[in-house]
């Protein structure tokens, strides 16, 4: 049974935490900024959505096999790809930074001859800003999650826990 516990039903659950916490942060977005979003959105929030989700899943796949122990210790042949797809993460906020600029540009452009711009037309340019931030926050998760999962699987499983800086 704790070999079950261990090999198998502890993975799942940290790897679902990553899941339930992104549905949480998205949950706590008020209902009308996510109808806001839903009706004004464009090709750059679709680029860093769409890339967000296909980082995210390919690194739970990573996390999954990353917790899963094998033989005398845990699988860390993705460890390293973990790692750099956790840095891609960066990226997305400087794409909703970019989708943001041009958005407001775009509204300057069309209607800057008008006279001043109100609020309501440069709202839809920080749509980029909020998809490129959830994407980051969403996109850090799995590698933490292997961090801190492989540490309570190691204090679960009645192992001595290694001082920080330490290699396995």
């Amino acid at each position: 049974m704790r070999a079950l516990l261990i090999r198998g039903i502890l993975p799942l659950l940290f790897c679902v935490l990553p899941v339930l916490a992104a549905a949480l942060v998205l949950m706590c977005i008020p209902r009308k900024a996510v109808i806001f979003f839903v009706e004004h959105y464009g090709l750059m929030e679709l680029l860093i959505i769409g890339g967000g989700v296909a980082l995210f899943a390919l690194q739970m796949i990573l996390c999954w096999r990353s917790l899963r122990w094998r033989g005398t210790g845990f699988d860390e042949g993705c460890d390293r790809w973990l790692s750099n797809l956790a840095q891609a993460a960066e990226w997305f906020p400087m794409l909703g930074l970019i989708g943001t600029v041009a958005g407001i540009l775009e509204a300057f452009a069309v209607h800057g001859a008008a006279g001043s711009i109100q609020p309501y037309v440069i709202a839809p340019a920080i749509t980029a800003t909020g998809a490129g931030l959830f994407m980051a926050l969403i996109n850090i998760l799995p590698t933490w999650i292997v961090l801190l999962g492989r540490d309570m699987i190691m204090l679960l499983a009645g192992a001595e826990p290694q001082p920080p800086g330490e290699a396995t």
